[in-house]
């Protein structure tokens, strides 16, 4: 099994791998390029995303600048807005549903790592390496998140919810509900 199926598979995985190292790189670059394209050049910009994420939905706008991992493990779905400054660390899939409204600076992250110190290093081809997990993120339809907030990994948000600037969604997040907070939790329903 290769370093890349395990990291989409929730297993340990090396991400010194060199197929995981080339994948990053060449997002890195296809999100340089994006992050200098003039704002009003949209055709272009929606070109680059279409070759940078796995999948992405007509009239999607993602304001500059942006930061991903690999950029291959996103889809995002038609109408969908994300503001500057997010960072979509996808070491596994980010899933983010149809209208969804990302505010500025909002980070969604998949890799975390072992909680004891001495088992977040092992052998990989002679070396020490870091040991990661990734699990995805989904986004259900007709989300807001507001600016500022941390979404980790594993969790899910469910259709039609609000979550407030700030949070720090540490748990999966029904649907038709405002929540926030941090630890990010439902505060009520959302009609």
């Amino acid at each position: 099994m290769t370093e890349r199926e395990k990291m989409l598979r929730e297993l340990p995985y090396c991400s010194a791998d060199q197929e995981l190292r080339w994948q990053s790189n060449h997002a890195k670059a296809l999100i340089k390029e994006y992050n200098r394209i003039p704002a009003e050049d949209v055709a272009k910009r929606s070109e680059l995303l279409k070759n940078l994420f796995g999948f992405c939905g007509q009239h999607v706008r993602v304001n500059q600048p942006l930061f991903v991992d690999y950029g291959c493990n996103i889809t995002i779905g038609d109408d969908s807005f994300v503001n500057m400054n997010c960072t979509l660390l996808d070491t596994n899939q980010i899933i983010i549903g149809k209208r969804v409204l990302i505010g500025p600076d909002v980070k969604i992250y998949t890799a975390l790592h072992p909680k004891q110190g001495r088992m977040r290093y092992q052998e990989h081809g002679g070396e020490k390496r870091i040991v990661t997990i990734a699990r995805p993120v989904r986004i259900g339809d007709d989300v807001w998140i507001g600016g500022g907030t941390i979404v980790l990994p594993g969790v899910c948000i469910g259709s039609n919810t609000v979550v407030g600037a700030g949070s720090v969604v540490t748990k999966d997040i029904p649907e038709k509900v405002v929540a926030f907070g941090n630890p990010c939790r439902v505060m009520y329903e959302n009609e």
